[in-house]
């Protein structure tokens, strides 16, 4: 009598959305798992190894979900660089100061910082290491959102909201800058609290491009 091989992963008697949702969210731990391990040795110091001991699995389990820590340093970046486009065209499109959209900007980075970090630090520290088409994937998103920044800052220049003969772009990369230096410090028990931070570092940002007063 010929048995029935039962599919990979089919949990009894759950529905095919239940399994459906069970795999979802266990892609999701083991995503964050490999977030992790990237965050805090780097693609070079870690192995796929490391993020199988992170979940108490054996390191075969994980290739059901990516065939290979190249693929899984993608996926990674992509959901680092998630969503910062989105929230800084959001801010420039407000009718606000060139000032306000500024601070909203510093806000807008820092705030993944908040519930993704790991992500957030892996794209900023480890995304050189992509192979050339997922560099090149990851590296579109970014500069689009470069330039939502530099237009912002031009547009306060050309206001005369802004000092004149201001470089956007150098004002562009000093705010990422700026911000990259937080992801390199700044942790979960830090008595310094993301939300002040970037307060801060709005202020300074501002003081430097605002306009001298004689």
């Amino acid at each position: 009598m010929r048995t029935r091989r039962k599919p990979e992963l089919q949990v009894v008697g759950a529905s095919p959305r239940a399994t459906a949702t069970n795999q979802r969210r266990r892609q999701s731990e083991i995503l964050d798992a490999a977030a992790k391990i990237f965050a805090e040795r780097g693609y070079y110091g870690a192995s796929t190894q490391d993020i199988a001991d992170v979940l108490g699995i054996r390191q075969a389990s994980l290739y059901y979900y990516f065939p290979s820590k190249e693929i899984a340093l993608e996926l990674v970046c992509m959901k680092g660089v998630e969503g910062f486009f989105e929230a800084a065209a959001e801010v420039a499109a407000k009718k606000i100061t060139a000032a306000e959209k500024v601070h909203g900007l510093v806000e807008a980075h820092l705030a993944p910082l908040l519930d993704r970090a790991d992500y957030v630090k892996t794209f900023l520290n480890e995304r050189q290491y992509l192979p050339p088409a997922s560099r090149k994937k990851v590296g579109k998103l970014s500069r689009a959102y470069e330039n939502v920044i530099e237009k912002v800052i031009a547009e306060g220049v050309e206001s005369g909201e802004f000092r004149k003969g201001l470089d956007p772009r150098l004002m562009t990369l000093a705010l990422l800058g700026m911000c990259k230096s937080v992801s390199a410090w700044i942790g979960k028990d830090d008595p310094y609290q993301v939300p002040m931070v970037a307060e801060q570092y709005a202020r300074i940002l501002l003081k430097g491009i605002g306009k001298t007063r004689r």
